[in-house]
């Protein structure tokens, strides 16, 4: 895969980069700091499923399958750029956020950029793959009003975090299996599961990035702890802590005040000795079973990079609940 991932970085880099220096040092921010590129990797694991080398994927119709995943993580990184004006935020991924450096409006504009370019590159691979980036970005969107919509909601329930997630974050995870799938020129019935598949990934991303935002350490996150119980925007296992009788009472008296470091271990302690966590865990590992059993009907093809992926993002969140410390490579 890191041939793959070369090539998708010098295709980030060169897809933002305009004649205008200071445009081109704020679409390039985010990408020279890095992350994980999970997205990306999804669709290099699909392409390997499906039995293509890195040389296949760097080659193949001038390199469709690298211009599907720059597609999907310029419309992740322009998203970022969105959610830090939002949420105020001043870093991200250890560096000032877009933001911060450049002020809301460069920020949203660029951000706006960014998307430009994503729709540009898809509308150029197949008219399918713009209509399926288009209304997949509408669905994050969709997402992201719920989510803002249940701020400090004591009463927000499980159904109205999932429906939101699989909106702001799984969509685009989904895409990102389906549009190699497309590219492949499988089978109907095979896209779909190919696109279900990055759908479960994604929920077990995102209930594993919001069990990280309250115990993995700054120096994980590359950003401060505890922004999401700062902001009210309560993820599953406060959601599931909050339903119970007593200790739920004990949670909505500290989560006004989330934002002071003795109050978030002291939710972080509820958590931990409450069964609302062990609940989130398992709830990734229910997605993880669906990933498992979608699997068994496509054993013709190789999954182990998917396999491999997901045991990842669940090892890291269990290690970051047992020792306060995330796994590096998928940090936040």
């Amino acid at each position: 895969m890191s041939r793959s991932l070369v090539l998708l970085e010098e295709q980030l880099r060169e897809v933002a980069t305009t004649g205008d220096p200071m445009i081109s040092e704020a679409a390039t921010h985010l990408i020279a700091a890095g992350g994980k590129r999970v997205r990306p990797m999804i669709s290099f694991a699909v392409a390997h499923a499906l039995g293509w080398s890195p040389e296949k994927i760097a080659s193949f119709s001038d390199s469709a399958m690298v211009q599907g995943a720059v597609a999907v993580e310029l419309v992740h990184l322009a998203s970022l750029y969105h959610d830090d004006v939002m949420d105020e935020a001043s870093e991200r991924r250890g560096v000032p956020s877009v933001n911060l450096k450049f002020g809301n409006l460069i920020a949203i504009v660029t951000g706006d950029f960014l998307l430009a370019k994503a729709a540009g590159i898809s509308a150029r691979l197949s008219q399918e793959i713009a209509t399926l980036l288009a209304d997949t970005l509408a669905r994050m969107c969709e997402g992201q009003i719920l989510e803002v919509a249940a701020a400090h909601r004591l009463d927000r329930n499980r159904a109205e975090y999932l429906a939101a997630i699989s909106g702001k974050t799984a969509s685009l995870m989904a895409a990102s299996a389906r549009i190699p799938a497309l590219i492949a020129g499988l089978g109907d019935d095979e896209v779909t599961m190919f696109t279900e598949i990055g759908e479960s990934i994604g929920m077990v991303f995102q209930i594993r990035d919001d069990i990280m935002d309250i115990f993995a350490p700054k120096e994980v996150l590359k950003k401060e702890p505890g922004q999401d119980l700062v902001e009210g925007i309560y993820t599953l296992p406060v959601i599931l802590l909050l339903a119970d009788p007593t200790a739920g009472k004990t949670l909505s008296q500290l989560l006004p005040h989330a934002s002071t470091s003795r109050n978030l271990r002291q939710i972080a302690e509820l958590l931990r000795s409450s069964g609302a966590l062990g609940e989130s865990l398992a709830a990734m590992e229910q997605y993880r079973d669906r990933v498992t059993k979608l699997v068994a009907q496509l054993d013709h093809y190789d999954f182990s990079w998917v396999i491999n992926l997901l045991a990842q993002l669940i090892d890291s969140a269990h290690v970051a609940v047992g020792q306060g410390t995330g796994f590096l490579r998928l940090a936040t």
